[in-house]
């Protein structure tokens, strides 16, 4: 199974689930690759936001060693299933889908939710983080 995060600028919420579900998968010894991507060009090459490394380690996770990437439409073919944080978001991978079978594999992280994006508030990277984790948990038991 191969899995993409992907929100706005991949340094808040994408990279979260990114490397909890790593962390997760790897505990598990599931044979998964898990990325993460943004629909922006921003932050190509960066790290996560500060404030979603802390949150990440504050629960145990290390996500500081993950860096920023553009969703391209390339990347449907390395990906069995491409889990976006927002509607807009969906919108703007699906813009890219070439084919139904593309358009098939994105779907909101949360089904019928919206991951709030934290970027501008500061309280709000914990609260995302633990229902980003409590969200991968789920769907390792869903495709488990």
């Amino acid at each position: 199974m191969n899995i993409l995060m992907v929100c706005l600028g991949n340094i808040c919420r994408s990279p979260l689930a990114e490397g909890i579900m790593r962390h997760l998968v790897n505990e598990r010894n599931l044979n998964w690759k898990i990325a993460s991507a943004g629909t922006g060009n921003w932050h190509i090459g960066k790290a996560p936001d500060a404030r979603s490394v802390i949150a990440a380690s504050a629960l145990g996770y290390d996500i500081s060693r993950q860096r920023a990437q553009q969703f391209v439409s390339a990347m449907f073919a390395d990906y069995d299933l491409i889990l976006v944080m927002d509607k807009n978001n969906l919108k703007d991978v699906q813009a890219l889908a070439t084919t139904d079978n593309d358009r098939k594999k994105v779907r909101l992280f949360l089904d019928n939710d919206e991951v709030t994006d934290p970027y501008w508030d500061s309280g709000l990277f914990a609260p995302v983080c633990k229902q980003v984790e409590q969200r991968c948990f789920e769907i390792i038991e869903q495709l488990s």
